[in-house]
């Protein structure tokens, strides 16, 4: 059983996030290395710099960003492995910067990571 949850990185850090992970390509603004309590920073599993650019957070858009972003993913088995071993042995929290709560890679990555 996997424990998966995101959180926007402003929010505060809790001891029930479990691992954390920030899952954006580049650092969100404001926030100090400190203040974000990260376990680690995989920007490597965020989506390409040209899809986070088409995306571009238009909602019309998060289906098809969605599956490019899973065509993405499986091309880093080894990166979508280790965040599902985190997840198996205790709660990972994905961390993203985006305004949007709904509509962001975190939310495709974790639909993602739960139909492995």
């Amino acid at each position: 059983m996997m424990d998966i949850q995101i959180k926007r990185i402003y929010e505060d850090a809790s001891k029930n996030d479990g691992f954390r992970i920030l899952v954006d390509r580049i650092w969100p603004r404001g926030v100090s290395k400190e203040d974000a309590k990260l376990d680690e920073w995989m920007k490597e599993i965020a989506p390409s710099t040209e899809l986070r650019k088409w995306f571009d957070h238009k909602e019309e858009r998060f289906d098809e960003f969605s599956n490019k972003y899973k065509t993405e993913l499986k091309a880093h088995p080894d990166l979508v492995e280790r965040l599902l071993e985190k997840a198996k042995v205790k709660r990972l929290t994905l961390l993203y910067s985006a305004k949007n709560e709904t509509n962001n890679q975190a939310v495709a990555l974790k639909n993602f990571l739960e139909n492995q």
